[in-house]
């Protein structure tokens, strides 16, 4: 295990730290809602990380509340970023899968956005990052209901020449307001923390949201030259993964820090989630994140795959400093962030309001049931449903670095009893199968309107 050093516990403590302002009594709160790309189930120290630093992320839960059971809507990123910025399940805000690169696909202008909700209570609202919900000027942040954007639209980029080189021909892809701007050389997880930073003091003297989508530490992993040499020692691909972990987490803190000293911390509400589990693609060199003790990974709807970090934060309103073990969603944090910030609205969500969670340890799960379908809707595609701490999952996929390609089409896991999933009862339970088989139907037939 690494000892943290001098430096590291000072930002600790910095980040830590409450703001001594006052929230004036008649001011909405600000809202950050952060998620990070591709960062692993246990990927920080408060989590349980023994090897990597990450003080920041670490001070943002020791001044709010850290969950443990909170699930990604999907297993990759463009169904799990629609659920988090809509309060919908991926199908019904029309992203049942990854976007492609065309202007057909993407999120329907229709679906109401949690940019949307807010700006209809006056709130300036901005997008800082990846987007990877459509392309069309329709479906790009622009058109969904953000005053300002400034990041990239597709799933990843190249930090430093801003391209898109997954496959031919390479495209250029950074974006302002849906105007291609170019910045060669530039290091993109800095931009956008400057591009937070100039929204914030753009909009310090009334309620503002902001969307901080990070690419980070999804691959290209192009840490900073600090962090690389920090890891250096370590075994490949954790050593470069870490670096990025960390690379992100400095980034955060530039940000934190900035609202800090702005007299904000008491005025905003931050919600950080990560958007699934960490990848196990060739890109990312076959790993380098840590599920701890949950199967799989991104693509996967094994815990690994869709349970993640998430931490929300209001000094001064919320606990800090404490855990919750209910049970809770991507879907979760929309209908949430209007509820503390006190805005009422008519819309209808399939995520449920949380601040009953949020102010005791011993409410109720919000969710009876949930479900997860991923994929564009066939008889191969992956889905699962859990009813209490029994989980269903068909057509199951184990991305866990090395696993064997699983030839069963139910896997039953009862994670009271094991959260590992190694063991399948299926067999020994039947009739639970059956039953948790036509709820989901019933759900599929409900949000895909089949």
């Amino acid at each position: 295990m690494r000892r943290r050093s001098a430096l590291t516990c000072i930002l600790l403590l910095l980040v830590g730290s409450q703001s001594s302002s006052a929230r004036p009594e008649d001011r909405s709160p600000n809202v950050i809602m952060v998620l990070a790309d591709d960062l692993g189930s246990i990927d920080l120290n408060c989590y349980g990380a023994t090897d990597l630093e990450t003080p920041i992320l670490d001070g943002l839960a020791a001044r709010g509340i850290r969950f443990t059971q909170c699930y990604a809507a999907a297993p990759v990123c463009s169904p799990s970023r629609a659920a988090f910025i809509t309060g919908l399940y991926p199908q019904r805000a029309g992203v049942p899968g990854n976007v492609r690169r065309n202007e057909q696909d993407g999120m329907p202008s229709s679906t109401r956005t949690v940019a949307e909700l807010f700006a209809d209570h006056g709130y300036a609202t901005g997008h800082v990052g990846k987007w990877h919900l459509g392309h069309h000027s329709s479906k790009i942040p622009i058109g969904q209901g953000f005053n300002e954007s400034f990041g990239h639209m597709s799933g990843c980029i190249d930090n430093y020449s801003h391209f898109f080189y997954w496959n031919g021909p390479n495209e250029h892809d950074l974006w302002r307001n849906g105007t291609e701007v170019f910045r060669p050389g530039e290091y993109f997880p800095e931009m956008m923390a400057d591009d937070a930073i100039r929204f914030i003091d753009a909009h310090a003297d009334h309620p503002f949201f902001l969307y901080w989508a990070l690419n980070t530490p999804h691959y290209p992993l192009q840490a900073t030259e600090k962090w690389r040499k920090h890891y250096a020692e370590f075994p490949s691909p954790r050593n470069r993964y870490a670096a990025f972990v960390s690379t992100t987490d400095e980034i955060i803190g530039r940000v934190l820090r900035y609202i800090e000293e702005r007299g904000l911390t008491n005025d905003t509400i931050i919600i950080f989630q990560s958007d699934h589990g960490h990848s196990t693609e060739t890109r990312t060199f076959g790993g380098g994140g840590n599920s701890g003790p949950y199967r799989g990974a991104k693509f996967s709807l094994f815990e690994g795959g869709i349970r993640v970090p998430a931490i929300v934060s209001w000094p001064g309103t919320i606990s800090a400093g404490e855990v919750r073990s209910q049970f809770i969603t991507a879907c979760d944090w929309v209908p949430t962030a209007l509820s503390l910030a006190g805005l009422k609205d008519e819309y209808i969500f399939d995520g449920r309001d949380i601040t009953g969670v949020l102010h005791s340890a011993d409410a109720k799960t919000p969710h009876d049931v949930f479900h997860w379908e991923s994929g564009r809707n066939n008889k191969k595609s992956q889905w699962a449903v859990r009813v209490g701490d029994w989980k269903l999952l068909a057509n199951p996929r184990d991305t866990t670095q090395g696993a064997r390609p699983l030839r069963v089409s139910r896997f039953l896991v009862n994670l009271g009893k094991s959260v590992t999933e190694q063991d399948n009862l299926a067999q020994k339970y039947p009739e639970i199968v059956s039953e948790l088989e036509q709820l989901h139907e019933e759900w599929a037939r409900n949000v895909n309107g089949r």
